[in-house]
């Protein structure tokens, strides 16, 4: 629920005052509240009724369905507040809330009076007790008063008792659900049983005066601590004792006085005392007594308000005091006849309006306590009566709360019926009639009753206001009549957001004071009723008027934040911000004058006098000019005292200067001597003597008046005061001697004393800076990264000019112009004509702020002009400020200081000092005396001269052109690529330049793949295979390159464009790319520059997204023996092409397309084998290639490195064993062997139109592929020859031997043939072999297989030695052969060194001189590779096919 103050149903809630009793800490007092706040709603039904039958009237069971609305509040309401009860009745506190900690109870005795108890937390609990009666004393009129001690754990040993009127509540942790609601309902039990007493006592009157009345009629009770000490409470749950409280159990008897305080002591005006910040209120009678304050609390008093007249004497208007007879008068006894009381002395009007009035208030507290049905009867009855008898004001209000109440018993869900009261006028029906049908037809659903309430509301609230400003004897005061316009306008508005129905939405944002769920928009909202227009034109009613007295401050305040509330609600901010406006002036206001109430006297400027002279003189010189009052002349000021003062001065050693008139020398020697003298004079003499010399030198000087003794000597006081340090960055404590207050006065002093003279026309008239070191720091500011001159070597131009002739740029030689550059020399080079930024640090040593009103740098050497700065320098620190300075002309620049004015100071110059100093006395004693001063001020001492000032040198260089990436090909600088694709884009550069061309260019690029590959390259453990992949990737495979232009020349002229194209290469990991573009202008020829040059960079960054295209998920080599098959041929695109028996291999690859579009694939290979492929989106397609097989020389060769730098040939790695390392050589070169081979693109045939290259790197051979693919340096061919065809060739196609195949030969038992074996020896090298044939059975186990006993005879032996082959040659071996038996054979045969073959010392010589500009291998280098793949072994050759022979009977 809202705490909002305004909420409609405000009327309805029960304010409880929360004060904190007993030890308590702020921080704990408001969480407590807090959880209180949890509660603030009780519902009757959880409430126990008052077991007493006299407290029984508003008894929670006559209506369950009822709450009580509480509003907690920490302080006593305003009495401008007070004064409207018990019209406004909620205004006043029923409850008070008294919160204690438990923690405390036990720690120290809260009350030393109360130290009768065994332990201290007793003694604190009877503490309690005893304050919870002061606070009854002090707040009579509350209704309950309870004590409330949170988180108190109780003693399991000796347990306190706890006494009436004081709950305990454990901590939070040992809570129960129902723990707080069980508290706020033994609260409001006790609130409800009060009531019955103050019902009663409002049933005992018999008027009761308006808010806005002028009469001087008794109102009901007010709230305050004006009562007198005897006077019973209002509350009567706990008994008493006799004499100063009331025995009476029941309170009817003592109705009299019951909740009726004793009225305070009159003041003479009547009226509340003009310095109390609530205004007068016309509800304050003229006479000496006040119907708010002074309420009757007898029959007598109750006469005497009716007959008018006021009481006699004082006696009279006192209440008779308990204690004595009159005190205990009976009902009975206050009823007896009375002057005017009857049928025919009083005016049955006037007793009407009185019970009229007393049933409204009833009805109020019906509201208040949650019976609502009871209240919309009482007040329905009272309206009735109200409305006969024309008592407007309190029409309205009963009228305000009947509608409050049926708000609540609609969000409560309770069917309720309008009262008559609320029905408009018969001449209206026809219109509610046709709304209410509306109103059916939009929501069908809504209950019947709040339909009605919805119809009625807007003219009923109308009605209402209406009623309450009404012209008459007795009007509402702005302040209730403000609140409740705005109350009814929160209702309107909750209509308004829930488009016009009400429902649980708007009954929501009434009650509970919810937010709307999505704010309102200016959009028109004609069609819902109430329209905005009629909620603010009812709004603006309430707006407090500017010149209002009769509103406080606060007042004003909360009324316009209501205001500023319903305008956001509706969504009108442009009124709202107008309201606020309004709200913030008022609020200033309010702090202007409470500031200005409590200020301190405030001090006249030495000055004033002479301004008041000027402006007589300028009255009697009839308007003449403010300076002609005091126009001071030479002969004004006598002669001598500047020289008096000055001699005064240096007597007593006062840092300062010698006269008034002398002008100081501000350059570095003049400032060093002048840091001397004062270095000097600060360790001559006392200070505090020096000071008090000033000071009488100031007042000498006011008097008189003498401007210029003025501003000098207020400034030689803050620098004999000050300690004449620079401060370094451990510094200690140099605070000046004097107080801050006098700094303040002193600098104040010198500003308006030098605006003065300056109004008087002496504009010469300055003080001097009290501290030479103002100036500590100047630095230039780095420029942006795009305007930063790099510094060149003369050398790295002429390497620049060969990259950039060649496209291919090695990656691997260094380039300078991709280093990050050098800070200390980018930060000393400006560029002429250019604008740059310097940090001038600046320090203050005293506690004032100090106002540099300009700030200029000085400079020597090339033409420099410096802006003008200001600033305001804090107390006692260092203080960083920017100053822009732009250089003419290019050359070496020195900046030596600043030129500085400070307010009231004269411009000067101040040397740059970065370095921390402190003046030091001298430790040799030259003189003594006066003299003293003069010997050390004439000669510098070892401090001064280590203190040099410094200055910042720079360099100038000649203008250079700016250029920006003014356009690009590519949509915002990304790129959607595919894996092997490559695009084109174009990059428009600007030279912004109007004077100066680019005549030097230069492209640098850094993509995401380069830095994981550097760190691979370093990786120590990286195989050479490993390596040489990362090396070509890196030189092979850019990611962005530069494409070659037609024009060689590389210039862009001022303010013109160039374009260049650049291409990008998709690859995986590629996410970013940079384009560096390195420009200059020279000026002259590249090889005439100087020994260094300056480039300027512009970078172009790149989002690169690549998807992927064509992927190798798996790929084989199988082997194929024979030729190849005709269709295969024919898909390969090779009609009629000769084929060769063991040329070819198949490589076997499957493509996945991974892009959602279609493509075609087409694979390469040698001697013009070409296959192509379609493949569908998402699909996998096997792909078989034939290739032919590989013949390496030496595949164990040194895997070489494409980068110089990392050559590691030398390196011999123990972690691979050479098998390891033979067979990963192996497999690098065959695998170079097929990529330079192979060739693969793809192409997408929908889609947009995109072709690049299938990444066949990604292949890996295993020992099996390369087994498949190889070509072995001894090739073995096995051939079966028949003699007989031999001899007769004409018989050989018919012949019976003839050959079925290329694999099989058919023999018959018996008969011989002949076995050939070719052996060809594909090295360079000569081999010494031993040929092995080796027959076997086929199909058979292998030991039958091998069994050549009567199956198998041969001439010799079927191993035999061969004489040496030499290389690049064959030999042929031939071996008779007879088959004993029938069946299938295989004959195959393997090829051996017998023994190595080592070359002769003529050979070596040979082969050395046929190497192109190579060398043999050294020893080292023969023993090195034999540690990495081992020593060379005697090899074996195996034949790739067997022969095999079919044998038969003729």
């Amino acid at each position: 629920m809202s705490l909002d103050p305004l909420l409609p149903i405000a009327p309805a809630r029960v304010k409880a005052l929360v004060l904190p009793i007993g030890r308590i800490k702020r921080d704990r007092f408001t969480t407590f509240v807090d959880r209180l706040q949890a509660e603030h709603v009780v519902h009757l039904r959880d409430i126990s009724p008052d077991g007493r039958p006299h407290r029984n009237m508003f008894s929670p069971l006559a209506f369950p369905d009822g709450a009580m609305f509480y509003e907690l509040i920490t302080h006593q309401p305003p009495p401008s507040h007070l004064a409207l009860s018990p019209f406004d009745l909620y205004r006043e506190p029923l409850a008070l809330i008294a919160v204690a900690d438990g923690a405390e109870i036990t720690e120290r005795v809260f009350s030393k009076r109360m130290s009768t108890g065994r332990t201290v937390e007793e003694n604190n609990i009877r503490s309690l007790d005893q304050e919870l009666e002061e606070l009854r004393d002090r707040y009579p009129k509350i209704l309950a008063h309870q004590v409330l001690i949170f988180d108190y754990v109780a003693s399991k040993d000796k347990p306190v008792p706890i006494p009436q009127g004081i709950i305990t509540i454990p901590p939070a942790e040992q809570h129960k659900r129902t723990t707080m609601k069980a508290v706020m309902c033994d609260i409001s039990s006790l609130v409800l049983a009060e009531m019955t007493t103050l019902a009663k006592s409002f049933e005992g009157m018999s008027f009761i005066d308006s808010p806005g009345s002028t009469s001087g009629h008794q109102n009901g009770p007010s709230m305050g601590g004006e009562e007198l000490v005897g006077l019973a409470r209002r509350n009567s749950q706990y008994a008493t004792p006799t004499g100063a409280r009331s025995s009476s159990a029941s309170g009817i008897a003592d109705r009299s006085h019951v909740r009726m305080s004793m009225p305070p002591v009159p003041s003479k005006s009547g009226t509340f005392s003009s310095n109390s910040s609530t205004p007068n209120r016309p509800s304050t009678p003229v006479g000496g007594r006040s119907g708010l304050s002074n309420p009757p609390t007898t029959f007598d008093d109750i006469n005497g308000a009716m007959n008018g007249s006021p009481p006699t004497s004082p006696e009279q208007s006192l209440p008779a005091r308990p204690d004595t007879a009159e005190g205990f008068r009976t009902q009975s006894q206050d009823r007896i006849s009375v002057q005017g009381f009857g049928p025919g002395g009083l005016n049955d009007r006037w007793r009407t309006k009185g019970k009229c009035r007393v049933q409204i208030v009833l009805g109020s507290l019906y509201l208040q306590a949650g019976r609502w049905s009871n209240a919309v009867k009482e007040l329905g009855e009272a309206a009735a009566v109200a409305k006969s008898i024309n008592d407007h004001v309190w029409h309205g209000k009963a009228l305000e709360l009947i509608v409050v109440s049926l708000l609540l018993l609609g969000w409560k869900g309770v069917e309720f019926q309008i009262p008559n009261p609320l029905l408009p006028p018969p001449e209206k029906g026809n219109g509610l009639l046709t709304q209410l049908q509306e109103a059916e037809a939009r929501c069908p659903k809504q209950p019947r009753w709040l339909r009605h309430l919805q119809v009625h509301l807007p003219d009923l609230l109308e009605r209402i206001v209406g009623l309450y400003s009404r012209i008459s004897a007795e009007h509402l005061p702005p302040l209730p009549l403000s609140e409740a316009l705005i109350r009814f306008c929160k209702v309107l508005a909750a209509l308004h957001v829930a488009n016009g129905e009400l429902g649980q939405q708007a009954l929501d944002m009434m009650v509970l004071g919810k937010a709307p769920e999505k704010p309102l928009t200016t959009s028109p909202r004609f069609t819902i009723i109430p329209p905005r227009t009629q909620v603010v034109a009812s709004l603006f009613r309430a707006f407090p008027a500017s010149a209002s007295e009769l509103l406080t401050t606060t007042d004003r305040v909360v009324i316009l934040s209501g205001i500023a509330s319903i305008l956001g609600v509706l969504g009108l901010q442009r009124k709202k911000a107008m309201v606020v406006r309004e709200l913030v002036s008022v609020l200033i206001s309010g702090l202007v004058e409470a500031r200005t109430r409590g200020a301190a006297d405030v001090g006249i400027h030495p000055a004033a006098g002479l301004v008041a002279l000027n402006a007589l003189g300028a009255q009697t010189n009839g308007g003449a000019s403010v300076a002609a009052g005091l126009e001071l002349g030479e002969g004004d000021i006598e002669h001598g005292i500047d020289s008096f003062l000055s001699l005064l001065l240096k007597t007593y050693g006062v840092v300062g200067e010698a006269t008034v008139s002398k002008e100081l020398d501000n350059s570095d020697p003049g400032v060093l001597e002048r840091i001397q003298r004062q270095s000097a004079a600060r360790f001559f003499g006392m200070q505090n003597v020096k000071l008090n010399i000033l000071r009488s030198c100031i007042n000498f000087s006011e008097a008189l008046p003498d401007f210029a003794g003025v501003l000098k000597y207020s400034s030689d006081l803050l620098r004999t005061a000050g300690r004449g340090v620079a401060h370094g960055p451990r510094r200690t404590e140099t605070y000046p001697a004097i107080t801050k207050e006098e700094q303040v006065r002193l600098v104040s002093t010198i500003a308006k004393t030098s605006n003065l003279a300056k109004r008087l026309g002496m504009d010469n008239l300055a003080a001097e800076y009290w501290d030479e070191f103002l100036l500590r720091g100047i630095k230039l500011e780095p420029l942006p990264p795009t305007r930063t001159p790099v510094p060149h070597a003369k050398s790295t131009l002429s390497d620049a000019t060969t990259a950039r002739a060649s496209q291919d740029v090695n990656p691997f030689i260094y380039n300078p112009f991709l280093k990050e550059p050098d800070t200390a020399a980018v930060e000393r080079v400006l560029i002429a004509g250019e604008t740059a930024s310097f940090r001038i640090t600046l320090q203050n040593p005293y506690e004032i702020e100090v106002d540099v009103e300009s700030i200029r740098l000085e400079t020597e050497g090339a033409e420099f002009e410096s802006a003008v700065g200001a600033t305001l320098i804090g107390p006692y620190r260092t203080q960083v400020l920017r100053i822009l300075g732009t250089p003419k002309t290019a050359g070496a620049l020195k900046i030596t200081g600043a030129v500085m004015k400070v307010r009231g100071c004269r411009e000067r110059r101040f040397p740059l000092f970065p370095e921390p100093w402190a003046p030091q006395d001298e430790t040799k004693i030259k003189a003594i005396g006066l003299g003293a001063l003069e010997v050390h001020a004439a000669s510098l001492s070892p401090a001064v001269k280590c203190l040099k000032p410094e200055s910042v040198e720079l360099t100038v260089i000649a203008p250079q052109p700016v250029v920006v990436v003014k356009s690009s090909t590519l949509p915002q600088s990304s790129v959607m690529i595919l894996e092997g694709e490559r695009q084109a884009f174009s990059i428009t550069l600007q030279n912004l330049s109007t004077t100066t061309p680019v005549d030097f260019l230069l492209f640098s690029f850094q993509d995401s793949t380069q830095e994981p590959l550097q760190r691979a390259l370093s990786d120590r453990d990286a195989t050479p295979a490993e390596l040489y992949e990362y090396e070509l990737i890196l030189a092979k495979k850019q990611a962005l390159r530069l494409r070659n232009r037609g024009d060689g020349k590389r210039f862009i002229p001022p303010g013109k464009t160039a374009t260049f194209e650049f291409e990008i290469l998709g690859k995986p990991g590629l996410t970013n790319g940079t384009i560096q573009v390195d420009y200059a202008h020279l000026g002259t020829a590249q090889d005439e520059v100087e020994e260094k040059f300056y480039t300027r960079r512009v970078a172009q960054e790149l989002t690169i997204t690549v998807n992927a295209s064509v992927e190798i998920s798996r790929m084989d080599v199988l082997p194929l023996h024979g030729a190849i098959p005709e269709p295969l041929w024919k898909s390969a695109g090779r009609k009629g092409a000769e084929r060769q028996e063991d040329e070819y291999c198949l490589l076997v690859m499957d493509l996945r397309n991974a892009w959602p579009s279609n493509m075609l694939v087409e694979l390469e290979s040698q001697e013009g084998v070409r296959i192509e492929e379609h493949i569908l989106p998402g699909n996998t397609n096997r792909v078989i290639l034939p290739i032919k097989r590989i013949y390496l020389e030496d595949p164990h060769a040194f895997i070489p490195a494409l980068n110089p730098s990392r050559q590691r040939q030398f390196v011999v790695s123990t972690k691979i064993s050479p098998e390891v390392e033979r067979a990963n050589r192996e497999a690098f070169w065959y695998r170079e062997k097929i990529l330079d081979s192979l060739k693969g693109t793809w192409r997408a045939t929908s889609g947009a139109p995109r072709s690049g290259a299938v990444e066949l790197r990604t292949m890996r051979l295993s020992s099996r592929m390369i087994e498949a693919v190889k070509i072995d340096e001894i090739g073995i061919d096995i051939e079966v020859v028949d003699p007989s065809a031999a001899q007769d060739s004409s018989d050989e196609e018919g012949s019976e031997t003839q050959q079925q195949d290329n694999d099989t030969d058919h023999v018959f038992v018996d008969e011989f043939f002949e076995v050939r074996m070719r052996i060809t020896n594909r090295t360079d090298s000569p081999i010494y072999p031993s040929l092995r044939l080796m027959p076997a059975l086929c199909h058979r186990p292998l030991n039958v297989a091998l069994d050549f006993t009567r199956k198998f005879a041969w001439n010799g032996t079927l191993q035999q030695v061969l004489p040496l082959l030499p290389g690049k040659t064959s030999t042929v071996v031939s071996t008779g052969v007879t088959a004993l038996c029938r069946g299938e054979f295989e004959i195959t045969a393997s090829v051996e060194e017998t023994r190595l073959w080592v070359m002769s010392e003529e050979e070596v010589e040979k082969r050395r001189k046929s190497r192109m500009g190579g060398r043999p291998r050294s020893k080292t280098e023969t023993l090195m590779m034999d540690g990495l793949i081992g020593k060379r072994e005697r090899r074996i050759w195996h034949s790739r096919r067997g022969r095999r022979v079919f044998v038969g009977d003729r």
